[in-house]
């Protein structure tokens, strides 16, 4: 597991291959991948949306921007975390993603300011390239 603290903010990412969804000799290779959202500050924060980069063994990369994560827009009191699943899916069997996340930090009122969360940069690598 990779992790990287943006603005009192800590971002986990861990990477799981999927073999019973991956075909190799149709190169399809599939991941689950797992993200944990710590709020280390003392005010609640809300997850508006993402943007990942997402980069093959080739170099092709493909941008995946959208609203919240898995359909929700999570607010994350102080001291909590926030975790979820999701998959990617690369042609070939070694594969990337970083990002980041745009936020609100929340005052008492529910208003705020807007701020950058960087997701690390975390690898998605097929067992059997690695025997």
């Amino acid at each position: 597991m990779v992790s990287l603290t943006t603005q009192d903010v800590t971002v986990s990412a861990e990477s799981t291959y999927q073999r019973q969804y991956s075909e190799p000799s149709k190169r399809q290779y599939v991941y689950a991948y797992h993200i944990r959202i710590e709020n280390n500050s003392s005010r609640p924060v809300q997850l508006l949306s993402r943007a990942w980069e997402v980069i093959d063994a080739t170099g092709a990369r493909r941008l995946v921007e959208g609203e919240g994560v898995v359909g929700q827009q999570p607010t994350i009191p102080p001291g909590q975390y926030h975790e979820y699943t999701s998959w990617v899916q690369f042609e070939t069997p070694i594969g990337a993603m970083q990002g980041s996340y745009i936020m609100k930090r929340k005052d008492r009122l529910g208003h705020g300011e807007l701020f950058q969360v960087e997701v690390p940069k975390f690898l998605h690598i097929a067992p059997e390239i690695l025997n």
